[in-house]
């Protein structure tokens, strides 16, 4: 291990420490904080989870009803008049609704069409690039109990669209 990793492995033991001694100093009972830290924590958990659950479902019928075959057939010539790989197109939709589903569809992208391709590297610059819009929204909307979102959903899939372009322009500029 270097002296980088050993670093960072011992900033939250050395959180702990400092906090304990900071409540010895101050002669303050620390485990009511932490306990209430904790309920606090476990009541956000169960309120974001009809959310997930929700989104979940979701992404499940958008693949199993064909609905992003059907879609991607739709997209993918537009996607080639600017410049995105076609195979990339899956990703595109996939990656707003599920970071997890748009890792395991660009691990396939990746094995199918190489690491070095144009269309690898740009599913790669894709992922690192755009984020998962739905996901964060139900989760952090859902945390501070947020119900209308108004434009963050519209300027976040903007956002996206313009990171999957980038993305694309960027892996055929630099390889």
């Amino acid at each position: 291990m270097n002296t980088i990793q050993l670093g960072f492995s011992a900033i939250v033991p050395a959180l702990f420490v400092l906090l304990a001694l900071t409540a010895i100093l101050k002669k303050k009972d620390i485990f009511p904080a932490i306990k209430e830290g904790a309920k606090e924590g476990l009541t956000v958990t169960i309120g974001i989870v009809p959310s997930l659950v929700a989104l979940f479902s979701v992404i499940y019928m958008f693949r199993a009803s064909g609905a992003m075959d059907y879609i991607t057939g739709i997209l993918e010539p537009a996607a080639k008049l600017v410049g995105i790989p076609p195979e990339c197109v899956p990703l595109m939709l996939i990656r707003p609704l599920s970071g997890s589903g748009a890792l395991a569809l660009g691990t396939d992208i990746i094995r199918v069409h190489g690491v070095n391709s144009l269309i690898g590297r740009t599913a790669a610059i894709m992922l690192g690039s755009t984020e998962s819009t739905f996901y964060v929204i139900a989760v952090y909307f859902g945390a501070a109990d947020i119900k209308k979102t108004r434009h963050a959903i519209p300027a976040a899939l903007v956002a996206d669209i313009v990171g999957f372009c980038t993305a694309a322009a960027a892996a055929k500029l630099f390889y």
